[in-house]
């Protein structure tokens, strides 16, 4: 019998959070871990449900709650913890509860979207020059899609590429494009590229879209497909941005639910996470390899873990070829874990970097990471001095 997922895309982030208990022991482990920011949930933001994007020694940021209006913040910090926010969200036609993270462009510009807020309040796309904001587009909530929660790509002529998780002509999500103005000052223009129909090309899209070579999207549905576990997909942009199915996840040794989206290495491979099944229980980690015009899927480990506990964010690749990711609610203390994946001889090692108490540490990984001379950064959804999240370090 095929079994549905009764997964939202909303609701998967959170919801699963409060389903584990807390621990008070303290992990004894080999690399090094400290607290770099203790979020207050007051102006300097809370609840942070990604991790970073980085330029140098400063990471830009948003948190989903906080701020002056408690409805989340963009901020940028450095690795000693001194943060500055950037933006406080406000509500309304300015947007609310940013939910992943920003995109930073060459000229410095970041851009990101709100899952709520907006003219209609069912989100945003926005930037952000500096301290200045200016919201790009809101969504209407009808076939143009609501509720976007992953972040942006950008192609080469600086067009914006992401995903709704509702939405669209039969309210599964979609995949959008907001096209740069011609001049300076003109107006971004949204156009729907995709919207996912009655489940069996994909549902509720949580994780964004990367760009090939070629201006092609790939990007996964944590629901919908044959099974209803999700999808991989592909839209060509020479064939008016057709849907070829890719992968349709069956729950079993190849995994299920994924909510991230991907990753590519210099030959074009593209690396994904799924948050639940596999062998070990707590998802996979995945590879796409291009051969002769088709794509080959490949399991490179299951992390261990139970039910939804597993990646839910990015991966991030080293230059050394190695990956690194967080779980959100596994490990010894059920907190979360941070992980490493090494290449070695065609199979992949697991190296456990870090067991989060749910204590001062923090609680529950939601995060993507970013590597800086060698050290992870990311955050935590709660636990730390004020139950709010935290930012972290790790050095492998």
């Amino acid at each position: 019998m095929k079994v549905k997922s009764t997964l939202t895309a909303n609701a998967a982030f959170l919801a699963t959070a409060f389903a584990v208990g807390l621990l008070a022991a303290v992990p004894t482990q080999a690399q090094t871990f400290s607290v770099v920011h203790n979020f207050t949930g007051g102006s300097d933001g809370g609840v942070p449900t990604s991790g970073f994007t980085a330029n140098g020694k400063v990471f830009y940021g948003t948190a989903s709650v906080g701020g002056t209006s408690n409805l989340g913040v963009a901020f940028r910090i450095n690795e000693a913890g001194v943060e500055t926010v950037l933006h406080n969200f406000a509500g309304g036609s300015d947007g609310a509860n940013p939910q992943d993270a920003l995109l930073r462009t060459k000229g410095g510009i970041l851009y990101g979207t709100t899952n709520a807020g907006g003219t209609a309040g069912v989100g945003t796309v926005f930037e952000l020059s500096g301290k200045n904001e200016t919201v790009l587009y809101s969504f209407a909530g009808g076939s143009d899609g609501a509720h976007p929660i992953a972040g942006l790509a950008e192609d080469t002529a600086g067009n914006l590429y992401g995903t709704t998780s509702q939405g669209g002509t039969s309210g599964n999500g979609t995949v959008f494009e907001l096209a740069a103005p011609k001049t300076k000052g003109g107006t971004w223009t949204e156009s729907v590229l995709y919207s996912f129909g009655t489940g069996t090309d994909g549902a509720n899209p949580v994780g964004g879209v990367s760009l090939d070579s070629a201006g092609n999207l790939y990007g996964t549905t944590s629901a919908g497909g044959e099974y209803g576990y999700g999808i991989v997909f592909q839209l060509v942009a020479a064939n008016h941005w057709a849907e070829n199915i890719l992968h349709e996840f069956q729950n079993g040794n190849d995994g299920s639910v994924p909510y991230a989206g991907f990753v590519a290495d210099k030959a074009g491979n593209f690396y994904g996470a799924a948050t639940q099944g596999g062998v070990n229980g707590g998802g996979t980690v995945f590879e796409l390899t291009p051969s002769q015009g088709s794509w080959s899927f490949n399991v490179l480990y299951s992390v261990p873990g139970w039910g939804i506990s597993g990646t839910f964010r990015n991966v991030v690749l080293d230059t050394a070829g190695n990956l690194y990711a967080t779980t959100h609610c596994d490990g010894a203390y059920n907190g979360g874990t941070v992980y490493e994946l090494t290449p070695a001889g065609g199979t992949w090692n697991y190296n456990l970097l870090y067991n989060f108490t749910g204590g001062s540490d923090g609680q529950y990984s939601v995060s993507n990471l970013v590597v800086n001379q060698g050290k992870l950064y990311g955050t935590t959804l709660y636990g730390g001095s004020n139950g709010n999240g935290v930012v972290y370090e790790v050095t492998p």
